[in-house]
C-alpha cells in the first residue's frame, strides 16, 4: 500500500472522527468545543454567546478540513509543489484544489455576515427574535432569559450523540445542533410522540434499547417545528420538566423501563393500605421539587420480631410523594433480584428507619387513582 492511499485513508477517518465524534474522542477531550474551550467561553456562564460563537468555530474548522488533505499530500510528497498540481494534475485534483481554497473564503464571508451588527443575522440570534414580544426585536433579551434559566440545577439536559442534544429548562426546550439551536417556549409548544424503534444492543444478548422521535410544534408565527429524538430511559425526566402534557398516540407503544414497572406496581400494591389522616401543611416533596408529599411511613405490618432488620415506627412527617418513595424502595433492592423487590425492606430516606411496602399509606386527602 503506498504512502499516499495510507495518508488519504488516516485524514479520511480523521475528519470523520472530527465532523462526528465517537465516544473515545469525546472521552479524551478531542472535540471542536474542547480543543477551542478557551475560545469559546463557559457555557454555563453564558449559554447562548458560548453556542454562537461554537457554530462559528465549528463553520471555520469544517472548510478547512478539505484544505488540510490538500496539505497532508504535499507533506507525503504526493505533490512536489502548487504548480504540479495545477498544470499537471488532472482535472478532479484541479476541481478539488480549487474548492478546497474556496471554502474557507466563503466560511469567512459567512462569519462575517454573522459578527456585523452584533450577530444579528446569526442563524441563532435570528431563531431567538422570534419570541421577542410587543415587536421588540432584542433578541438579546431572550438569550438572557435563557441563559438564566440554564444556569439553575433543575434543567434537563439529554445528549442523545456526539453532535445534539436536548434542553428543557422551566419554560424553554431547546435542541442543540452543529449550526444552530431549535427553540420552542414551553407556553405554546406541542409536544408529540411520532414513533418509537426498538434495537438490540448485542446479537449476544436480548437486552433492547428504545428510541422515541418526539415532534416539537411552536404556536408562534415562523417558528420552525424539530423532532427530537431520546432514549426511551430519559423519556420520564422529560416529561416531568416540561410544563405541558407529551401527547402519546394509541399506535406507539414503547417499554418501560424496570423501575417504571416498579413504580407502577407500588402504587397500586399501598392503595390497599389504610390511609394516613394529615393534618400538618406540606411543602413540595423534597425528592422531585414539584409534586406536594402524599404519601406517609407509618408502622402497619405488625412485625413485632425485635430483629435488627424487623420494621419500625417513623416518625417523619410526610415529605415525599408516591413517585419517589417507589423510585427510593427500588434503589436500595438488589438489581438482580426484582422479583423479591415487593416483599424486601428499605429504609426511611431521612431517618433511616426499616419498612416494608405494607407500611406506606396514601395521605387521606389524596386521590389514590393519581
Amino acid at each position: 500500500m503506498s504512502k499516499e492511499v495510507i495518508v488519504s485513508i488516516f485524514y479520511i477517518i480523521l475528519s470523520a472522527c472530527i465532523i462526528y465524534p465517537p465516544v473515545e474522542f469525546v472521552s479524551a477531550g478531542f472535540t471542536i468545543p474542547c480543543v477551542f474551550s478557551r475560545v469559546l467561553g463557559s457555557e454555563d456562564e453564558d449559554f447562548v454567546s458560548y453556542h454562537i460563537k461554537r457554530v462559528i468555530v465549528t463553520l471555520g474548522v469544517y472548510s478547512v478540513l478539505p484544505l488540510g488533505y490538500i496539505i497532508a499530500l504535499f507533506a507525503s510528497e504526493y505533490f512536489q509543489d502548487v504548480s504540479s498540481l495545477i498544470i499537471d494534475g488532472s482535472l478532479f485534483w484541479r476541481i478539488f484544489f480549487t474548492t478546497s481554497l474556496a471554502l474557507p473564503i466563503l466560511a469567512l464571508y459567512q462569519i462575517r455576515k454573522w459578527i456585523i451588527d452584533d450577530f444579528k443575522y446569526h442563524p441563532i440570534a435570528i431563531n431567538l427574535s422570534k419570541f421577542c414580544n410587543n415587536n421588540n426585536r432584542d433578541w438579546k433579551r431572550v438569550a438572557s432569559d435563557i441563559s438564566t434559566e440554564f444556569r439553575r440545577i433543575d434543567k434537563i439536559c439529554v445528549r442523545t450523540n456526539s453532535l445534539i442534544k436536548v434542553i428543557a429548562t422551566e419554560n424553554w426546550i431547546l435542541k442543540v445542533t452543529p449550526f444552530t439551536i431549535l427553540i420552542a417556549h414551553q407556553s405554546d409548544a406541542s409536544l408529540i410522540v411520532q414513533k418509537a424503534d426498538t434495537h438490540q444492543i448485542s446479537l449476544e444478548t436480548t437486552n433492547e434499547t428504545q428510541y422515541l422521535n418526539i415532534a416539537v410544534k411552536s404556536g408562534r408565527q415562523n417558528v420552525e417545528s424539530f423532532i427530537i429524538r431520546i432514549n426511551a430511559t430519559d423519556f420520564k425526566d422529560l416529561e416531568d420538566r416540561i410544563a405541558r402534557d407529551i401527547t402519546i398516540p394509541p399506535n406507539v407503544k414503547f417499554h418501560k423501563t424496570v423501575v417504571e414497572q416498579f413504580v407502577d406496581v407500588f402504587k397500586e400494591t399501598i392503595k390497599s393500605n389504610p390511609r394516613y389522616e394529615n393534618r400538618e401543611e406540606l411543602d413540595q416533596c423534597i425528592g422531585c421539587m414539584q409534586a406536594t408529599p402524599n404519601i406517609k411511613l407509618q408502622k402497619l405490618c405488625g412485625d413485632d420480631s425485635g430483629r435488627s432488620d424487623s420494621c419500625m415506627t417513623c416518625y417523619c412527617k410526610p415529605m415525599w410523594c408516591v413517585n419517589c418513595m417507589a423510585k427510593w424502595f427500588a434503589s436500595r433492592q438488589e438489581s438482580d433480584q426484582q422479583n423479591t423487590w415487593l416483599s424486601s425492606k428499605c429504609t426511611c430516606p431521612m431517618c433511616r428507619s426499616k419498612f416494608c411496602i405494607l407500611d406506606v399509606s396514601f395521605l387521606d386527602n389524596v386521590d389514590v387513582e393519581e
